[in-house]
């Protein structure tokens, strides 16, 4: 299927009540394709009346949804999983126009994506509760757990598959029905998606899908809501606290995916192959535009220079261009104000000493463009140690003593992901139990798997989405009391 066949295929309109219809004032809003700034389709623009009536539909359709048998509810999240495999290459190429992301990275995310679904059909005929005789013997103590009810999913750009099926997967499973708003610059995949959902067996009003180009107008009512149960958010630290001080009213069940700033730490006894292999994958996929993204290397004094040399011929290899061209291994950033943040982080760096070896220009006569790039000698109190650099830009600063290597990991306000390489069992643990993070790959640049919970601590957010624990963040736990 080519560009424009798959464009033709996406429905752009609004999902609500298992009915695509028009925004209810008529509004549309541009999706640009990142690698050439031109406009790939319009799509429908909802308004708060729009967001309304999608709560009204997921409320409508709660109670039946959530009576559900376990079994019906898998087998539709296991038939979803087997239609986007089948169609991976169509998600792949949509995902491709919108977001930028090379196609061979698209195909990955499909794999990625659609094993939520698949997960998540397994967990649906495990939720289960606790029966037991209280101390006194007087009483009968039974647990179950229910649907939180109707979700609220707000979802980002950067991965506008996966991103989507992690809340849709386990909110399905848990019997919960929802309205999902994706991120403004890419809402195509979301809503093929959609489709594809109702032509599994989906019933109408379970899931709702929304795009809008007034987030906060759309957004803020339904947050308001005291039909709403849940609120599910996956983007920028400082919009997570905005949107949980608005939950707080209705006190909402919320869980926050938020900003990372990644330390990836190689250590003196470390397979210098696999750091650099891993290296690659920590920093360079999505172009390095993912809250799990390497933001600081902290390399051992002894291997520094020899880590920084080869990290940065690997980076001066990859071929930069529209993602759908063959040979592509980098594709454009998101937009133009992601690229000039870049390109500002790599000057404040360069501007108190940092030294480029690779990289650290724009590229391109149009698109959103950035060099891959390595920095040795960068200063502590660069802008890019502090904050998330969401480009492909790898800051390498050194340490002599694993304390300290761990202090400097540590030194953020934000907990999501570490990454470490060793080959010392011993340090492996020291490190792994030193680390304030919510996940830590050893020996490894990807740590992102559906049987595992995916979260962070401080600043990156609370709540887990994957693994046996991710069912539980739409589940409620109801005690009964019963006297024999």
């Amino acid at each position: 299927m080519n560009e424009r066949e798959t464009l033709d295929k996406v429905p752009t309109g609004l999902f609500i009540g298992g009915e695509w219809r028009d925004s209810s004032n008529g509004a549309t809003t541009d999706v640009e394709d990142p690698a050439t700034g031109e406009t790939l389709t319009t799509v429908s623009s909802a308004t708060a009346e729009d967001g309304k009536a999608a709560l009204d539909a997921a409320v409508a359709a709660q109670h039946d949804w959530a009576a559900t048998a376990p079994r019906e509810r898998a087998e539709i999240l296991r038939s979803a999983f087997d239609l986007i495999t089948e169609r991976a290459d169509y998600f792949a190429m949509l995902m491709t126009l919108e977001m930028g992301k090379p196609l061979a990275q698209s195909k990955g995310e499909v794999t990625y994506g659609a094993e939520f679904f698949r997960w998540f059909s397994e967990e649906v005929v495990r939720i289960a509760g606790r029966w037991a005789t209280s101390p006194d013997g007087n009483t009968r103590l039974m647990t179950m757990k229910q649907p939180v009810g109707p979700v609220l999913m707000i979802t980002p750009w950067n991965f506008p598959l996966a991103m989507g099926t992690r809340k849709i997967g386990p909110a399905i499973a848990a019997g919960c029905t929802m309205v999902v708003k994706p991120a403004q610059q890419t809402p195509l995949t979301m809503l093929a998606l959609a489709d594809l959902m109702a032509e599994v067996g989906l019933p109408a009003g379970v899931l709702n899908v929304i795009s809008t180009h007034d987030t906060g107008e759309v957004m803020e009512p339904l947050i308001g809501d005291d039909r709403l149960r849940k609120l599910t958010f996956t983007g920028s630290t400082p919009i997570g606290k905005m949107l949980v001080k608005q939950s707080a009213d209705q006190l909402l069940r919320v869980s926050m995916e938020l900003g990372g700033n990644a330390p990836f730490l190689v250590f003196a006894d470390a397979d210098l192959d696999k750091a650099v292999e891993g290296a690659m994958l920590a920093k360079m996929r999505n172009m390095g535009e993912a809250c799990t993204a390497a933001n600081r290397f902290l390399v051992h004094e002894s291997v520094a220079d020899e880590f920084a040399t080869r990290f940065a011929e690997k980076m001066a290899a990859e071929k930069v261009g529209r993602g759908t061209e063959d040979g592509v291994t980098v594709g454009p950033l998101i937009d133009a104000k992601q690229r000039d943040k870049v390109a500002e982080l790599v000057d404040d760096a360069t501007s108190r000493g940092a030294s480029v070896v690779t990289g650290g220009s724009t590229t391109g006569d149009k698109g959103y463009f950035f060099e891959p790039t390595v920095l040795t000698d960068v200063s502590a109190d660069a802008d890019l140690f502090r904050e998330e650099i969401f480009g492909p830009v790898a800051p390498i600063s050194t340490f002599s003593e694993d304390e300290k290597a761990i202090q400097m990991a540590n030194d953020t306000e934000y907990g999501l992901v570490a990454y470490a390489f060793t080959t010392d069992l011993g340090r492996m643990i020291r490190v792994s139990e030193g680390l304030e993070f919510g996940m830590v790959g050893i020996n490894q640049g990807i740590v992102s798997n559906p049987a595992a919970p995916f979260g962070g601590v401080k600043q990156s957010g609370f709540g887990r989405e994957g693994g046996p624990e991710g069912i539980e963040e739409y589940l409620s736990v109801k005690y009964v009391g019963i006297a024999p």
